[in-house]
């Protein structure tokens, strides 16, 4: 005798190929709605416009930040370009000597840097003026750094700065486009041009140099026979011959 409701329960059993569809269609989004109340599918598709969104900020957002960085990065190398492509022009033209940074810092700041540029003159002792340090320091600040930040850069500067003094003879052998020299001054030029403030001869055992001073260079004068070190000057070359040209950051210091 053939049992009817058992057959009609095998038959309603679903079969192994059956149950693993049943599984893949549960896990599609698309066939997961199928079935759904309209309540339940808005709730779905807002659950995944909310998603959607918010992958689309994120996106936005990490576009945006490399963006940001990319353009600190132009800028700060536009800047350094730009600071070593006025130091090669004031070697040659007084006209792009750099403006001193002091002069665009307000009041209170150029005190504060003047009292840390003192405060570094005594701590260093290496020769450097505090009107140099200021200068340094007041570049920085103008910059956007902090005074502490800028008083930690020029001390850096300072202590790892080359401060090898260069025979005159070998100072076109030099590769980088500033020296330092010394010698004493053994003849002083007239000139006629407004923008230089003095122009004269160095010389020490190994041979003589031509110097230049921009009146913008803000050094102070020399006379003949005395024995100065030129620190930081820029190199010139001109038929073949080389000189050198007091800028904005060069120095003068006073040997003996």
């Amino acid at each position: 005798m053939i049992d009817e409701a058992a057959e009609r329960e095998a038959a309603l059993r679903p079969t192994v190929e059956m149950e693993t569809q049943a599984v893949i269609d549960t896990d599609n989004p698309a066939a997961r709605k199928a079935g759904l109340t309209l309540e339940e599918a808005e709730c779905i598709a807002a659950w995944e416009f909310e998603i959607a969104r918010t992958v689309e900020r994120a996106d936005r957002g990490q576009g945006r930040l490399r963006e940001a960085c990319t353009q600190d990065v132009v800028e700060t190398a536009s800047r350094t370009a730009r600071a070593a492509f006025d130091k090669r022009a004031a070697s040659v033209d007084p006209r792009f000597d750099p403006v001193d940074p002091r002069e665009r810092l307000a009041r209170e700041e150029l005190a504060a840097v003047n009292q840390e540029a003192a405060r570094l003159e005594a701590g260093l002792a290496n020769g450097t003026s505090r009107a140099a340090l200021a200068r340094q320091l007041a570049e920085r600040v103008e910059q956007g750094r902090s005074l502490m930040s800028a008083s930690l850069a020029v001390v850096e500067a300072e202590q790892t700065r080359p401060e090898r003094v260069v025979d005159i003879a070998r100072v076109g052998d030099v590769q980088s486009g500033e020296v330092s020299l010394e010698g004493e001054v053994t003849q002083l030029f007239e000139h006629t041009s407004q923008a230089i403030a003095q122009v004269g001869l160095i010389e020490d055992d190994t041979g003589t140099i031509k110097f230049t001073a921009w009146k913008r260079s803000g050094v102070d004068p020399v006379r003949v026979g005395e024995r100065v070190r030129l620190c930081h000057v820029a190199k010139n070359w001109y038929n073949g011959r080389v000189s050198v040209s007091l800028t904005g950051w060069s120095e003068v210091e006073w040997v003996g």
